[in-house]
């Protein structure tokens, strides 16, 4: 009987595997983690709205009835082509048939040491870790005088006005105006700025232009303010350096997060290298028509580490739409093989884009309709709870949602590791409560 591997549990990795449940072959899916993560919602996780168990099911409840499935706890370092062998930090696993669905990393355009200072959000420990930074701000906040020391403390940079960017930007601008009213005692938390830097001209530059104007309507309603055609030139733990044409200005805050660029794993460049593949700008790896490395039909890539040109030359987004589309294929592929049949050919379905901008704002582009509003926000809702890997989960994250719109609070506010805890005792005790304190909300 065939060995499958599939290295990572993403979006991908995770339809692969189920694809070949009732194929005549043993699968061995290989994941650092125990479990799977539904990223797209991970900026509810960074500002209070969801739990990281809300978003994450157990890799083993997901497959505990696949009987050809075993899974194994590690990370596959490396891959030896020759002997088709998964190099792993802990052993090795043999193959006949590899998939590789490692996803991507943040990429700092060089600066990797803006990283302690910029945390991007891939993982439930960036969105923990993002939450505790945001929410420790305003107690921050609460401590420090009236004036540049406070204001710091209030003004949150994030660099890069993607979906995540937008997204994440709309929901600090909803904790600030609504969530937090009423919670201090010193400041008013819908004092915060939120700046959202963008290199391009406009905010989510991959979506008609009439949505992206409306997405960034709402972003001012909720406070943000966007900085277009402009670049991150610093990032230290108290002030970014930002360049809008020819000038540049320093911005103090104390709170960066970054939703800019990102590359492929590591694991990707080696692979390249083994196999005498090219990789693109950002590390991904070029692959046939049937997601095959070129002289290499044993191994399959797929997901964020694909690049997969379409018509035209312009390679697939690397969004979850499409790993899940290219980890069913890849299945049916290896289906075909073992069984003796011809494989289909790959067609991708473009669904559309959606992103969120707070309670009852979002943007939607379905190719066949464009929409806003309430209307994309209820359908931006149902379509992230169907995709929902657990049912369990989507009963949770409904009741929450619920619990959220109507009254507007965020459970998960809590604010964890000794890191964060430690940043707001440095912030200085105020001695005096001004007065009018409460009178300024």
């Amino acid at each position: 009987m065939q060995r499958i591997v599939i290295i990572g549990g993403g979006f991908g990795g995770l339809n692969a595997a189920r694809g070949l449940r009732r194929s005549p072959c043993q699968v061995t899916l290989v994941d650092r983690r125990n479990f799977h993560l539904f990223q797209p919602l991970l900026y509810q996780v960074a500002t209070g709205g969801l739990s990281p168990a809300n978003i994450a099911a157990p890799l083993r409840s997901i497959f505990r009835r696949q009987r050809n499935l075993e899974i194994v706890m590690d990370e596959a370092v490396d891959i030896d082509v020759a002997a088709r062998r998964v190099v792993l930090a802990e052993g090795s696993l043999p193959y006949d048939q590899l998939v590789v669905a490692a996803g991507m990393r943040p990429f700092y355009f060089g600066h990797d040491a803006w990283s302690r200072a910029a945390p991007s959000l891939k993982t439930v420990e960036d969105a923990t870790d993002i939450r505790s930074r945001i929410l420790s701000a305003f107690e921050a906040a609460e401590r420090s005088p009236a004036g540049d020391a406070r204001q710091s403390w209030l003004t949150f940079v994030l660099v890069g006005a993607g979906p995540t960017g937008v997204e994440l930007a709309g929901a600090i601008g909803e904790l600030a105006h609504h969530t937090l009213r009423h919670n201090f005692r010193l400041i008013n938390p819908a004092d915060a700025r939120v700046l959202v830097v963008e290199g391009e001209n406009r905010v989510l530059p991959t979506y008609p232009p009439d949505l992206s104007a409306k997405a960034q309507q709402s972003l001012a309603r909720l406070g943000a303010t966007v900085w277009t055609n402009a670049r991150v030139m610093d990032i230290q733990t108290d002030h970014v350096v930002i360049r809008s044409g020819d000038r540049d200005e320093r911005i103090a805050t104390r709170t960066v997060i970054w939703t800019a660029g990102v590359q492929a794993e590591s694991l990707a460049g080696r692979l390249a290298a083994a196999t005498g593949n090219k990789t693109d700008r950002g590390g991904r790896l070029i692959v046939e028509p049937d997601f095959t490395l070129s002289g290499h039909p044993e191994i399959f890539v797929i997901g964020d580490m694909a690049n997969y040109p379409r018509d035209g030359g312009k390679p697939l987004p690397g969004v979850a739409p499409v790993a899940i589309q290219a980890g069913r294929y890849v299945a049916r592929v290896i289906d075909c093989r073992l069984r003796g049949a011809s494989p289909p050919k790959f067609a991708y379905k473009d669904r559309g884009d959606m992103a969120t901008i707070g309670r009852g704002a979002a943007v939607a582009d379905l190719r066949f309709v464009r929409f806003s509003g309430y209307p994309a926000w209820w359908a931006w809702l149902l379509i992230h709870l169907l995709n929902i890997v657990d049912h369990e989960s989507r009963l949770l994250v409904l009741v929450q949602w619920a619990w959220n719109y109507f009254t507007r609070n965020r459970a998960a506010r809590l604010i964890t590791g000794d890191e964060q805890r430690t940043s707001v005792t440095t912030a200085p005790m105020v001695a005096d409560q001004p007065s009018g304190a409460r009178d300024s909300r």
